[in-house]
């Protein structure tokens, strides 16, 4: 049995390729970074790799994070600039004996040496999107009134191989306009990520700085560990972590999470309208489901065409400057 899951529409051609790898035996480790790597190339999606939304002097600075559930290795890696890929900076990071989380002018040095494409990361049309937001900041009489992570949506995913091993990897470029050096939930291990092979992984997206408040990934893990079927934790994590943070600050970010057990079973749950993912496995063709809430729970079914559709349409459509 393989199986592989992704947050969000954005991760169908790369978990698409990740499938074939599978059934044709390749490791959960391989086929992850294959299949993230495949969303970060793609210019159209903004919020992760090349085309990735800057923050507020206009840089792309990228977060990736990559545990192995087999030995619960993990590499990863914030802030980093100019480089094509960082979930292969972070899996080679989760080799190292230590250093495994390194940030900014670090992380760099270490791709560079070790040998990692060096890319101009921020593109033309990402230029755009940042001069058309401040445009709009300055039409506005306040701020605030403007969503502060428009086009937040990190690329995560789990993996389960035919020789039962589960790992699990995140991608992204972070909050549009965030301030330099900013990090959030993607590429901390146990709130972003999280990857056990004897129980299962759980991944992460929405807003990092309420995410990380609750550890979702490792308290999904922990769930099932206890007897929870995956999709009882993923609800349970969601459901609590969002009903804590609405009594004490009266709102909660968008959480959204995605997770496999160790049989290839996937959970989603979610706070949000609309939330999107991919999942494949040895009987399931790489499928995108759309969810919804009722009654605190998070139901799904496979997108329509025409849905899928305007998905597309709506990503690439041409750009101009306000």
């Amino acid at each position: 049995m393989w199986a592989i899951v992704g947050t969000w529409r954005m991760a169908l051609e790369g978990i698409t390729k990740a499938a074939g790898e599978l059934s044709a035996g390749r490791s959960a480790g391989d086929a992850l970074e294959i299949a993230v790597k495949e969303t970060e190339d793609y210019p159209y999606f903004k919020s992760v790799g090349y085309g990735g939304l800057p923050n507020e002097n206009m840089e792309v600075e990228l977060d990736a994070g990559y545990m192995d559930g087999d030995d619960l290795t993990v590499g990863a890696v914030a802030g980093i600039k100019d480089f094509a890929n960082p979930i292969s900076v972070a899996r080679r990071l989760s080799l190292e004996k230590c250093n495994n989380f390194l940030v900014g002018t670090g992380a760099e040095a270490y791709a560079s040496k070790s040998g990692f494409e060096r890319k101009t990361m921020l593109t033309q049309r990402a230029k755009i999107h940042y001069y058309n937001r401040l445009k709009q900041e300055q039409k506005e009489s306040k701020a605030a009134n403007l969503k502060p992570y428009i086009g937040h949506d990190t690329v995560g995913m789990a993996c389960l191989d035919q020789a039962q091993k589960i790992c699990v990897a995140t991608s992204t470029s972070g909050l549009f306009m965030k301030r330099p050096g900013r990090v959030g939930d993607s590429p901390l291990v146990g709130s972003g990520f999280y990857a056990d092979s004897a129980i299962g992984a759980a991944t992460a997206t929405g807003l990092g700085e309420d995410i990380m408040k609750g550890l979702i990934s490792y308290e999904i893990v922990r769930c099932m560990e206890e007897g929870m079927s995956v999709q009882a934790a993923c609800e349970m994590a969601v459901n609590k972590l969002d009903l804590r943070l609405k009594k004490i600050n009266g709102t909660a970010g968008d959480i959204s999470v995605v997770a496999l057990d160790k049989k290839g079973n996937f959970g989603v749950a979610t706070n949000i309208s609309g939330f999107s993912f991919v999942y494949a496995s040895e009987k399931t063709a790489p499928t995108v489901y759309v969810t919804e809430l009722k009654e605190g729970h998070t139901l799904y079914t496979p997108a329509k065409q025409e849905w899928l559709d305007e998905y597309i349409k709506t990503r690439t459509a041409p750009l101009k400057l306000l």
